[in-house]
């Protein structure tokens, strides 16, 4: 899809009291990015003209937006002379025909859920449902197939109120009806605010067409909670995990796996239960084992887990991390490391063994320093790696030993352990006792 013939206005002005937090509601994040991140990233599938209005916390809002895109129009909302849904437009100039109007709290909008908007001709069109309950919403008057009128909830009589048919809260507009009645709007209402729906009543008095379109709950769910935006959260996340299964990667109770909108499958890979892959983690031909996460990190033609923690910045290939075992910024070529280890601001070659409880010793508490270990290194349980260290190949560390110089060249045993002592009868004099 990608007609580039109608402009886009998102309206991301408003405070969100109900969301009860001092983030701005469209920066709270489903699947790892803000909410109107995900309907910008839509939005462009369908047009080079996309304006959001800001006001409430603007500068946050316009700074996170452009971490991802370039190419966004941004209009401050003059809030207190001109407030609400209708005095968020007034400045705007659209650059085609057709524009269509949405709200920076719907994340789970697509762009082919959009589509009947771009097809449809008429002056207005505006999306409905019929609810249960439509508790919450502006109720939409129809008529002969036509909208008659809307009436916020607010402002609704006791009749208007028994109406199921209810506004989504998106529109298409032709730019010569925003022209014509933009100017016309007051704001003489019980909220005092200037409403962009009565621009259909306001055409429909000059016998405008205003078509409605029955579009479906789930993608044009509003967010105005924290239970909104978890709701919302396990719709993404069925989105997410249902097209890389589709595209080949297995996953073992796949409502218990967390997967963030930016990662990436490549081949055949199979993630089991419980496990959270986040970031820009790229997964190729892996297996993931229960209850892992992945951060940041790629993985290729390995396997780690069960409980694993790839930290952000790793990159493992040809490897087997196993239970318990922790890396961070560390680049891991053909290596094994099968259980309760921590492996950070290192680089390791291939054939090298890893024993459990070996650590990379990376930071002394003021900076962070490199281990490079070589090929076919055999490293024994419990040992410390003390950076900045390099191990040459083929190079043997006994377990327990402390490893502090700064080159351990090819061939060396390390072996640094206090020769064990034993003390005859201690437990008992300590005890009293035998």
């Amino acid at each position: 899809m990608n007609n580039k013939n109608v402009s886009i206005i998102i309206l991301a002005a408003g405070k969100g009291s109900r969301m009860k937090s001092s983030t701005a509601k469209v920066l709270h994040s489903i699947s790892g990015k803000p909410m109107l991140y995900h309907i910008i990233k839509e939005s462009k599938k369908l047009s080079d003209d996309i304006t959001v209005v800001v006001a409430h916390q603007k500068d946050a809002v316009i700074e996170t937006m452009q971490q991802y895109f370039d190419d966004i129009n941004f209009v401050e909302q003059d809030v207190q002379n001109y407030p609400g849904t209708g005095g968020a437009v007034m400045e705007i100039v659209p650059k085609y025909e057709k524009v269509l109007v949405l709200n920076g709290d719907m994340p789970l909008i697509t762009a082919e859920s959009l589509k009947g908007f771009i097809d449809t001709q008429a002056d207005i069109i505006m999306s409905i449902f019929d609810l249960k309950d439509p508790n919450g919403y502006g109720r939409v008057i129809i008529r002969n197939n036509e909208v008659e009128y809307i009436v916020e909830q607010k402002d609704a009589s006791d009749a208007e109120l028994n109406v199921t048919t209810v506004n989504a809260g998106v529109y298409a507009f032709s730019r010569s009806i925003l022209d014509r009645y933009i100017p016309e709007l007051s704001n003489d209402n019980a909220q005092q605010e200037y409403y962009l729906t009565d621009i259909i009543a306001l055409a429909k008095e000059d016998e405008a067409s205003i078509l409605p379109l029955l579009v479906d709950e789930e993608h044009f769910k509003g967010v105005n909670s924290k239970k909104d935006l978890a709701d919302a959260e396990v719709i993404m996340q069925k989105r997410i995990k249902d097209h890389w299964m589709q595209a080949g990667v297995s996953m073992q109770l796949p409502e218990t796996i967390y997967i963030e909108e930016s990662v990436i499958f490549e081949g055949e890979s199979i993630v089991e239960n419980n496990c959270r892959i986040t970031g820009e983690s790229k997964i190729i031909n892996s297996h993931i084992k229960a209850g892992s996460v992945i951060e940041d990190s790629i993985m290729q033609n390995s396997d780690c887990g069960p409980m694993a923690h790839l930290r952000p910045l790793s990159h493992i290939t040809d490897t087997h991390i196993g239970n318990f075992v922790e890396t961070k910024k560390a680049t891991l070529n053909g290596v094994k490391a099968g259980h309760l280890s921590y492996i950070g601001d290192a680089e390791v070659n291939e054939g090298t063994n890893i024993g459990a409880g070996t650590i990379t010793c990376n930071y002394d508490g003021k900076n962070k320093y490199k281990t490079i270990i070589g090929k076919n290194v055999f490293i024994g349980s419990d040992s410390q790696l003390v950076a900045p260290v390099t191990i040459e190949d083929d190079v043997m560390i006994a377990a327990g030993s402390t490893v502090t110089s700064g080159t351990i060249r090819s061939g060396n045993l390390v072996l640094s352990r206090t020769k064990m002592r034993l003390v005859k009868d201690f437990y008992y004099k300590f005890f009293g006792k035998k």
